[in-house]
């Protein structure tokens, strides 16, 4: 068998087989600490240089994004209240007229009674004049009655003009990417 000396020991054959495995793992532990200490000496390094990104400029948007967002708050409250304006304005207009032609037709029918009254004590000539006032009445009440239906509907219309008008300015300020940021913000 083959025998190797070191350092005055004599190493035979089956220990010579024993001592290699050993003298190699011993190697690789040392190579892998080594390159464990190379690598957190580098990693040390880079930490120590590190230098935090500034994010001001990050900052400046998200504040001027904020005050855009307030301003739209603004603005919907705004129209809101503008729609609701109309909408009080209408119905007291409304109010207004219903007044107005209910008191002509009280005004309609005190002048139809007194021109009864006349057709009793007067000829042909007065119920002439009493069927002329009728017919006269009766168109003015018809006008009236035409008036307020398209003034009803000219009415409806712009109301709903409006409140659809105000519907797609919110729907508008809802879909707008920055009302999810005002959301997720909370």
């Amino acid at each position: 068998m083959a025998e190797v000396e070191i350092a005055g020991a004599k190493i035979k054959g089956g220990k010579l087989l024993l001592l290699l495995p050993i003298l190699g793992t011993l190697a690789g532990g040392l190579w892998g600490g080594f390159e464990f200490y190379k690598d957190y000496m580098n990693m040390r390094e880079k930490i120590e240089s590190y230098t935090a990104p500034d994010l001001s400029g990050f900052d400046k948007r998200l504040s001027v994004l904020s005050k855009k967002m307030d301003n739209v708050v603004d603005s919907v409250t705004q129209a809101r209240d503008y729609t609701r304006d109309i909408k009080n304005d209408l119905k007291a207009d409304i109010n207004t007229i219903e007044t107005q032609v209910d008191d002509v037709e009280r005004r309609g029918k005190d002048s139809f009674k007194m021109v009864r009254e006349s057709i009793e004590t007067n000829d042909k000539k007065v119920r002439k004049m009493v069927t002329d006032s009728s017919d006269r009445f009766d168109r003015r009440r018809e006008q009236l009655r035409n008036d307020m239906d398209n003034l009803e509907k000219r009415i409806k219309a712009e109301m709903k003009e409006t409140t659809e008008s105000i519907n797609n300015r919110i729907r508008k300020a809802l879909e707008n990417p920055l009302a999810n940021m005002r959301k997720n913000k909370k």
